[in-house]
């Protein structure tokens, strides 16, 4: 099953110096039919306008992974820690028994980034926050994992969850594949540019939530930029 999530069929949500559209129920917008998708609970595509942000608020359970597609946003947090994430990258932050966090665009310009939410393997433990930088080169034609449960082994931030984030770049006429075990739930989303999944048609910052398929198969229509994640 591939299940095409249009750009203009998602939640939206414009308050000024922040633009959201929501793959799935967040906030005020709420579909009955797209609650989650396996462990993954939110995928929000926030536009953040320059100089404004998230001012300090609180979070518990939750692995929030953070990918920016455009500009940066810098991360304050109540453990001490303070980074800066650019195009490309990503940072982690595991709630865990709770944490008070910030997320500003210090930058000149808009900064775009995708906010992935998934549902921890455990409730509790330390929060904790890190900042991955990823040369691009890396992703040119080929999975990168950004995020997984077993980073000493894949690579990427640790999320605490059997679950993986990955990225391509792909040139117009390139692919890439990827095995989707069975019982394991994927939602890919085309960052940038235009790319089919199993033949299924996506434009710019579509979803597609994804089951039951053993193999994919992405192919860029044009240069594209590929997020993928794949949860229980």
């Amino acid at each position: 099953m591939i299940e095409k999530r249009a750009f203009d069929t998602l939640g939206h949500a414009n308050h000024g110096w922040l633009n959201a559209r929501h793959h799935f129920s967040f906030a005020n917008y709420y579909e009955p039919q797209r609650m989650g998708w396996g462990a993954l609970r939110v995928w929000n595509d926030d536009e953040i306008a320059a100089g404004t942000g998230f001012g300090m608020h609180p979070h518990r359970d939750m692995e929030i992974i953070t990918y920016v597609r455009e500009g940066a946003i810098t991360h304050k947090d109540n453990m001490g820690n303070e980074g800066r994430t650019e195009a490309g990258d990503v940072q982690v932050m595991s709630a865990g028994t709770g944490v008070m966090h910030s997320e500003y665009n210090l930058e000149q310009d808009r900064t775009s980034i995708f906010q992935i939410w998934i549902i921890p393997a455990e409730a509790g433990g330390d929060p904790r926050w890190e900042t991955v930088a990823f040369p691009k080169t890396d992703r040119s034609g080929k999975w990168s994992v950004l995020a997984s449960g077993n980073p000493e082994a894949e690579g990427g931030a640790l999320i605490r969850q059997d679950a993986r984030i990955l990225g391509a770049f792909l040139k117009a006429g390139e692919h890439v594949t990827y095995t989707l075990k069975p019982g394991r739930h994927a939602y890919l989303t085309v960052a940038a540019g235009q790319a089919e999944v199993n033949g299924v048609e996506l434009d710019t910052r579509d979803g597609a939530a994804i089951r039951d398929v053993e193999t994919l198969t992405i192919t860029a229509s044009s240069d594209a930029e590929i997020v993928l994640a794949d949860t229980p």
